[in-house]
């Protein structure tokens, strides 16, 4: 994983859920883009999989998975990332965008935290070959 910035522990609480999501969905992509670099394939293909991967409605998906192996704390990170996604676009529905962004901000709050147990989770994953 990628060694973050020097937030303090107090700095890194001051952040909404929104920001964390903001980190997440960077931090997210980045590891999607990173497992399907091998084995090797023409880019628009290697985008098509990412792209899949990285889509709302399959970080929905994803958080069905990983709930299972969720801690209580992260559990409420989950409800106020939830909470905190008050409007999507159009062509998703409402409840879709609001589990994408609340797995976005425990992935950005575990990847300021506690990198160890981020990369634990998303071991978790099922990624598609598409």
């Amino acid at each position: 994983m990628l060694k973050t910035g020097k937030l303090t522990t107090s700095e890194i609480q001051q952040l909404t859920p929104v920001y964390l999501a903001y980190i997440g969905d960077a931090v997210y992509e980045l590891y999607i883009r990173s497992r399907y670099l091998l084995p090797r394939a023409r880019m628009s293909d290697y985008h098509k999989q990412v792209v899949t991967q990285v889509k709302a409605e399959t970080q929905a998906n994803q958080l069905l998975t990983l709930e299972q192996y969720l801690t209580e704390t992260e559990k409420d990170l989950l409800r106020r990332g939830r909470n905190a996604a008050t409007k999507g676009p159009r062509r998703l529905a409402p409840e879709i965008y609001q589990q994408a962004t609340s797995l976005e901000a425990l992935i950005g709050y575990l990847y300021l935290t506690d990198q160890e147990r981020l990369d634990q989770l998303l071991s978790h994953l099922e990624l598609e070959q598409v």
